[in-house]
This record gives C-alpha cells, sequence and structure tokens, in this order.
C-alpha cells in the first residue's frame, strides 16, 4: 500500500484551513488516504465555521502517527499534530506566528517525504510576507522545499535546480524563473536556464505522461524579438539552448511568440494534450501564470518539478480578504491531491 499523503496547514489567518475542510467534507474520493500535517485546533475552528445551522461540523480526528491515516475513521478529517498550536491568530492578518505555523508545517511534511514516509505534499496556501515575519530566508513553497531537498541530498541549492509547472485540464506552462524582480527575471534568461528549463520539464513530463512531452518555448521579448528588431535573447541565448535540448532527443520548439505560443498549447475540445504542445516554456512568471490563472483559477495546479519528491499544490493565495466567510472555493486543492496521487502513483 502506498503511504500517504500530506496536506500542510498553510496559513491559519487564510483560507487554508477552510478549504482543506471542505475538500474532506465535499470530495472524499481525492483525500482518500490522506491527512492534514499541521493543527488540531486550527481545523476543528475551520469545521465548525463551515458548518450549516442545526448540523454537526464535518468531525476532525487527531491521529498519533503517519501510519493512523490509514485506519482513520471514514467521513473525517485525520490531523497529525506537527507544530506547537499558533495563539493569537486573526483571520485575514498578516503576522509572524501565523507565518511560522505554516512554514513548519512545510518543514515536517517536505522531510517526512524526503524519508519516504508520505507519499506526496499538497501544500495549502501560505503569505509570503507573514513566512517572511517569522524568519524564514525563503520567498516561497519552491525555494524551502529545495533547500531541504538540497539539505537531505548532501547538495548545494544550486545543485538542485528546480522549475515551477502550473497545470490545468487545457493548459501546462513552465518557469525559467519564478520569484523574482521583473528586471531579475529578463538577466536570468541565460542559456544554462533555459537548458536546465527544458530537461527537467522533459523528465518530469515524460514520467507523466508515459511518452517523451511536445515542448513549445515562448520568446522574451514582443513577436520574439521579431528577428532581434525587439531584442537580441531569442538569437543569442533562447535558441541555442532550444538546438543543445533537441541535441539530446528532447522535443523543443521556438522560441515562439509570447503572444500566441499558449493558445497553441492549449487543449481542444477539453482533450488532454490536444494542442500542438504539451507544455510551455516561459520565461518568467507572469508571462506563464497568467494564461493559465485566465483559463480558471479554480481548477490551476502549482506542481514543483525537480525535487525528489511529489508536490502540488492550489493556483492561489491566501485569500486573506475572504478569509473565514466560507464562500472560499476548494476545487483548486482537490485538483492539486488528484495530480498529487497520479504523479505519486498513489
Amino acid at each position: 500500500m502506498k503511504a500517504p499523503i500530506a496536506i500542510t496547514l498553510g496559513d491559519p489567518a487564510g483560507i487554508g484551513p477552510e478549504i482543506i475542510a471542505k475538500a474532506f467534507r465535499d470530495a472524499p474520493d481525492a483525500v482518500r488516504g490522506a491527512f492534514v500535517a499541521g493543527d488540531v485546533g486550527t481545523l476543528r475552528k475551520a469545521s465548525q465555521a463551515l458548518a450549516a445551522p442545526g448540523r454537526l461540523a464535518w468531525p476532525v480526528v487527531e491521529i498519533a502517527s503517519v501510519a493512523e491515516a490509514a485506519t482513520a475513521p471514514p467521513s473525517c478529517i485525520p490531523v497529525l499534530q506537527v507544530i506547537a498550536p499558533p495563539k493569537g491568530i486573526v483571520l485575514g492578518r498578516i503576522s509572524a506566528e501565523a507565518g511560522r505555523a505554516a512554514g513548519d508545517c512545510v518543514v515536517w511534511a517536505a522531510r517526512a517525504a524526503l524519508r519516504g514516509e508520505i507519499s506526496a505534499l499538497v501544500t495549502a496556501p501560505l503569505h509570503k510576507e507573514a513566512l517572511a515575519a517569522a524568519g524564514f530566508p525563503y520567498p516561497g513553497h519552491t525555494e524551502l522545499l529545495q533547500a531541504e531537498a538540497a539539505a537531505h541530498l548532501g547538495r548545494t541549492v544550486a545543485d538542485v535546480p528546480v522549475r515551477m509547472m502550473l497545470a490545468n485540464d487545457e493548459l501546462r506552462t513552465v518557469l525559467v524563473s519564478i520569484h523574482m524582480s521583473l528586471r531579475d527575471a529578463i538577466e536570468a534568461v541565460r542559456f544554462d536556464g533555459v537548458l536546465d528549463t527544458l530537461r527537467i520539464t522533459h523528465r518530469a513530463l515524460a514520467h507523466a505522461l508515459g511518452r517523451p512531452p511536445r515542448i513549445g518555448v515562448a520568446g522574451l521579448n514582443p513577436h520574439a524579438g521579431e528577428g532581434g528588431l525587439f531584442g537580441s535573447e531569442e538569437r543569442t541565448v533562447i535558441a541555442p539552448a532550444i538546438e543543445a535540448a533537441r541535441a539530446e532527443g528532447i522535443d523543443a520548439q521556438g522560441p515562439h511568440a509570447p503572444d500566441t505560443v499558449f493558445m497553441r498549447a492549449r487543449a481542444k475540445a477539453g482533450v488532454p494534450s490536444s494542442g500542438e504542445f504539451d507544455v510551455v516554456i516561459a520565461m518568467y512568471h507572469d508571462q506563464g501564470l497568467i494564461p493559465v490563472k485566465y483559463l480558471g483559477v479554480e481548477k490551476g495546479v502549482n506542481v514543483t518539478l525537480g525535487l525528489p519528491l511529489v508536490r502540488t499544490s492550489p493556483d492561489h493565495g491566501t485569500a486573506f480578504d475572504i478569509a473565514g466567510q466560507g464562500v472560499a472555493d476548494a476545487s483548486s486543492l482537490v485538483e492539486a491531491l488528484r495530480m498529487a496521487r497520479t504523479l505519486a502513483g498513489a
């Protein structure tokens, strides 16, 4: 039997606990064999807040070990207490206490996954400012997980290159750079970075699809540089990286105009992988994320490629403005759970 999937708490001041409770209540197939790595009290409060008038809250059951996740009673939320109960949390408010709780849950789950105790981790949203206030020297989940993986493998962080993939039923995109300023992201478009992205994407999707993926590569500049009229990165950096990847047997094409390549890759009539490309390599964060999120943030899933573990997450943030109102949509978390199960073979 496969090891269970851990769902991290997320920022307790955001919608993470709420969408976790909704997922267990409304999507039993997706949460089968999963458990929450977090805080029992926070999940109980979230579940109670969702209870309809005159009805009991969806039960939260504390488990004592990862192994107990498989034997937890049906129709409940199994929670493993992995952090000290956070105190003084105010819904919708950034705090170091909330950031520490969120970050500590991710660290616990990452180490459990690296030890093989869990088959995958699905991370509920954390708030980057709260994470920084708690003293974590990482701008987000991806970099934190990369550092944990490097420490586990005895390597430097640079020797564990990772990439962010955002995916839904219609489109997949992988980013050359992630959380940095646009100015720095342009400078980060280098031969080695583009080639590493192509290699990581090829390996990950070949495993997931069961065949070599068709990779479309976006240019950096308008019209992919228009032959050098609008920029030279396509000719001097991106095209040479594509040629090097093709020499290794990777099916990569481009660089293509970034304002059309995503449409060419989009699945047709809801049939997965029916577009011209299975995935698009984007040169920077917003170039790749805007198209996927526009198609439906409620179905998007964030996957970290290149790690020696499976990690997925919903395609949205902590939504402090609606935390505690019971209106947050758990669809993206449910999709993240389903993708994690598929990637882990669970």
